[in-house]
């Protein structure tokens, strides 16, 4: 197996979204992905991007990436903010996942953030001991809020 990390492109947002339908489906909320294509390439390539992205490949097949954006912290200044970090089922457990991360991290270092922000669910086991593995911090007592699209128009 050769793995290869590369920054992702606006061809490969098909394979990414479809890489976020199989996260939304294990975190058991397959029906909160209402992204389209056309927003998301928009979003990632557009005339204001606003995130981007490490791909891992291995033979020409996407199989994971890690999807950020900068974050501002009235508190800490410019953070990475890691909003999607996922490896194919098939791919799990074979260092993918620890080259992307630490490709992210590496990006944090060399952008000069203040830090690393992500979320991870409190049932996710093995994402739980994988950012342990590294001393992340994992907070608690911080609860998500938030509006739908509808909400806000409201």
């Amino acid at each position: 197996m050769s793995i290869t990390i590369r920054v992702a492109e606006k061809q490969d947002c098909p394979a990414l979204l479809e890489l976020i339908h199989e996260l939304a489906v294990y975190e058991k909320l397959p029906e909160e992905v209402t992204v389209t294509l056309e927003e998301f390439a928009d979003a990632g390539f557009g005339e204001k991007p606003v995130w981007k992205a490490f791909v891992a490949e291995n033979e020409d097949r996407i199989i994971g990436f890690a999807l950020y954006y900068t974050r501002y912290s009235t508190w800490k200044g410019c953070r990475l903010y890691l909003e999607d970090f996922i490896v194919t089922e098939a791919y799990r457990g074979k260092g993918v996942g620890k080259l992307l991360f630490e490709t992210v991290m590496q990006e944090a270092k060399d952008k000069n953030y203040n830090g690393m922000n992500w979320q991870v669910l409190d049932w996710n086991e093995p994402a739980i001991n994988f950012y342990k593995k590294y001393e992340a911090s994992i907070e608690a007592g911080w609860l998500n809020a938030s509006f739908s699209k509808e909400q806000i128009k409201k």
